[in-house]
C-alpha cells in the first residue's frame, strides 16, 4: 500500500521550508514536492540583509541550503519535481509528479509568485549584479548611484519612490505617453525632484559585463536608440502567482492569487496556502516564512480536529515567569 503522508508540501523557499519545520517538529509524516526550481526567488538574489538573524547578510541561495537543512532535520522527506497534476477532489489528496502519485491527509500549496521579465538576454545575465525585481530587497545596495525603473503601474510608482531613499536619481521609463498607476501613486512621484519620466520608449538592451552599467532605449514611435547611463535596472512590470495548476479548484483573485477563506486554509478544506501565492503586497521572505509557520500550525490543528493525527503543542517563544 502506498504511503499517505500527513502533509504534503508543494513548492519550495521560505513559506514550504517553514512549513516543513514546524510540520516536522509535530511528529507530522511530511513530503515536499520542491520543484525542479528549488528555493523560489531568492535563488536569483544576490545579498539579502533584511532577514532576522544574519547581521552581516547572506546570499539567497545560502539561505535556502540553511532551510532546506532545516527542514530535513526534522524529518522532510523532499523530491526535486514539479507537480503536474493534483485531485482535491476527495481524501488522501493525490498529487502526481513525473516519477508517480503521492497521497496526503491535507496539502499547504507555497509555490510562490514569479516577476514579470521583459525576456532579454542581457537582462537574464545581469540578474542579481544590478537587474533586479524587488526594490525593497535590493535598494539599499544602490546609494548615490543612478538607477532606472521600467513600468507603469502603481508597483512601478512604489518601486521608484522607495529607491529615492538611497539612489541619487531614478529614471521611470514607460513605453506609452500615459500612466496606468493610480492617481495618487503618480501625483506622488511627479512630485519627487528625485525621479524623471522617459515616455513611449522600451528597454532594447542590458549594458554592462559584471555589472550594470547602462541601458540601451528605443523609441516606440520614432525607432530612435539611445544609450542611458545608470548603475542598477529594476522591473516593475507585475509579478503573476504561480497557480495555473489549481485554477478552477481553488479560490482565487483576478490576478490569480489564492483568496483564503479561514485564516489559511483555502475553500478545500485540508488545503491550505502560504506564502507569495497569497501575497501580492509584501513579497518578503520573512513574511513568506510567518505564513507558512501559520499554514503548518493551521494543518495540524485541522487534523488533530478530525482525530487523524495526535495535536503537539508548539513551544511558545514567551517564557511565563511565575
Amino acid at each position: 500500500m502506498a504511503k499517505i503522508y500527513d502533509i504534503i508540501i508543494i513548492g519550495s523557499g521560505p513559506s514550504g521550508y517553514t512549513a516543513a519545520i514546524y510540520a516536522g517538529r509535530a511528529n507530522l509524516s511530511v513530503l515536499m514536492l520542491q520543484g525542479y526550481q528549488t528555493g523560489g526567488q531568492l535563488m536569483l538574489t544576490s545579498d539579502v540583509e533584511n532577514y532576522p538573524g544574519f547581521e552581516e547578510g547572506i546570499l539567497g541561495p545560502e539561505m535556502m541550503e540553511k532551510f532546506e537543512a532545516q527542514a530535513r532535520r526534522f524529518g522532510t522527506e523532499m523530491l526535486q519535481e514539479d507537480v503536474t497534476a493534483v485531485d482535491f477532489s476527495k481524501r488522501p489528496f493525490t498529487i502526481t509528479t513525473d516519477s508517480g502519485d503521492y497521497q496526503s491527509r491535507a496539502v499547504i500549496i507555497s509555490t510562490g509568485a514569479s516577476a514579470q521579465w521583459l525576456g532579454l538576454e542581457s537582462e537574464q545575465q545581469l540578474q542579481g549584479r544590478g537587474v533586479s525585481a524587488c526594490a525593497t530587497c535590493d535598494g539599499f545596495f544602490f546609494k548615490k548611484k543612478d538607477v532606472a525603473v521600467v513600468g507603469g503601474g502603481d508597483t512601478a510608482m512604489e518601486e521608484a519612490t522607495f529607491l529615492t531613499k538611497y539612489a541619487s536619481h531614478v529614471t521611470l521609463i514607460h513605453r506609452r505617453d500615459t500612466l496606468r498607476a493610480s492617481k495618487i501613486m503618480q501625483d506622488r512621484a511627479f512630485k519627487n525632484p528625485k525621479i524623471s519620466f522617459i515616455w513611449d520608449t522600451e528597454i532594447a538592451e542590458v549594458l554592462g559585463e559584471d555589472s550594470v552599467t547602462g541601458l540601451r532605449l528605443r523609441n516606440v514611435k520614432t525607432g530612435e536608440e539611445n544609450t542611458l547611463p545608470v548603475q542598477g535596472f529594476f522591473l516593475a512590470i507585475g509579478h503573476k502567482p504561480n497557480t495555473d495548476l489549481f485554477k478552477g479548484l481553488i479560490d482565487m483573485d483576478k490576478a490569480g492569487y489564492i483568496v483564503p477563506v479561514e485564516h489559511t486554509m483555502t475553500n478545500v478544506p485540508g488545503v491550505f496556502a502560504a506564502g507569495d501565492v497569497t501575497d501580492h503586497r509584501y513579497r518578503q521572505a520573512v513574511t513568506a516564512a510567518g505564513d507558512g509557520c501559520r499554514a503548518a500550525i493551521d494543518a495540524e490543528r485541522w487534523l488533530e480536529s478530525l482525530g487523524e493525527v495526535e495535536l503537539v503543542p508548539e513551544p511558545s517563544d514567551v517564557i511565563e515567569v511565575k
